[in-house]
């Protein structure tokens, strides 16, 4: 059992994105070095993720059920920084990944990465664009998926070996160094699959509707999650087959503005970034097929 590195995360019945996580995790760290914590003890997540660390917890719905996740894996992160050299904590659809062009791994990246840190990959959005890859995602995301755009906002400090609070949602730490890696990439799935999308969305519609709550600041939840701002799936997916086409794949200027604009998070304790808006759609080099 390695103790390099380990993977958190939690979950309520997004089976399909766990079974990519446990995929690229499992497979990687090994599932003994997987710690996953159920909303209700689903038995299909039971059965799906054998062999790994699984939490049981209530899954009724409640107010205030991201603030309290994120205590619950704040906590869980700083025990097991004292047993790993790295913890690696994150939603289900968000999974690190390291440039093939490294040449090694990502857990071989991290054995010889400086502990007593916080690394926060670049983020970057998978989004299908169905006209062009019919091809369902079954044993790989990334071959059948080939598009991204920037996403600042899951430029997230996932990578921590450091006594940190992580805010809730994971965009912030306290932590008050910026370290960017130019090989590792955190890409985020909640668009890599148009019928995927649709039924996540259904399940989180159905999670507000049973709190009970009117607006997302009553929930501490992302407006997302709400009936109302959802429209019409497949017109999401339509418009990003309409955006702009970038050239190449340099993405050495975002990391630059990343440490350009680092500083504290108002008076909160937090550090941030700017996150400006990239409406520019990228083609992923050959190299990433596979990789995820």
């Amino acid at each position: 059992m390695q103790s390099t590195a380990c993977a958190v995360t939690m979950l309520r019945d997004d089976l399909f994105f766990l079974e990519i996580w446990l995929r690229h995790y499992g497979g990687m760290l090994g599932r003994e070095n997987c710690y996953i914590v159920a909303h209700g003890r689903d038995p299909r997540v039971l059965e799906m993720a054998g062999g790994c660390n699984i939490v049981g917890i209530p899954g009724d719905h409640h107010k205030n059920f991201d603030m309290k996740r994120w205590r619950l894996l704040n906590n869980l992160v700083m025990g097991l920084n004292a047993y790993y050299g790295h913890v690696i904590v994150g939603d289900v659809d968000e999974l690190v990944v390291i440039d093939p062009e490294a040449g090694m791994t990502l857990l071989d990246w991290l054995e010889e990465a400086p502990q007593r840190r916080v690394y926060t990959p670049l983020g970057l959005e998978v989004l299908h664009l169905p006209e062009e890859e019919p091809e369902a995602i079954a044993e790989r995301v990334l071959g059948p998926r080939r598009h991204v755009r920037l996403a600042p906002h899951y430029s997230k400090p996932c990578i921590v070996s450091v006594g940190t609070k992580i805010a809730r949602g994971g965009h912030y730490t306290q932590f008050d160094k910026l370290f960017t890696p130019e090989a590792l990439y955190l890409f985020h799935l909640k668009y890599a699959d148009v019928a995927a999308y649709s039924a996540v969305m259904d399940r989180r519609n159905a999670v507000t509707e049973a709190v009970g709550v009117d607006s997302h600041k009553d929930a501490a939840i992302g407006r997302h999650w709400f009936a109302e701002a959802r429209g019409e799936d497949r017109a999401v997916f339509d418009a990003f087959a309409a955006m702009s086409r970038a050239e190449g794949f340099d993405m050495r200027p975002a990391r630059k503005a990343m440490q350009r604009s680092w500083q504290p998070r108002g008076s909160t304790g937090f550090w941030e970034f700017d996150r400006p808006e990239d409406d520019r759609l990228f083609r992923l080099p050959d190299r990433f097929a596979g990789a995820l």
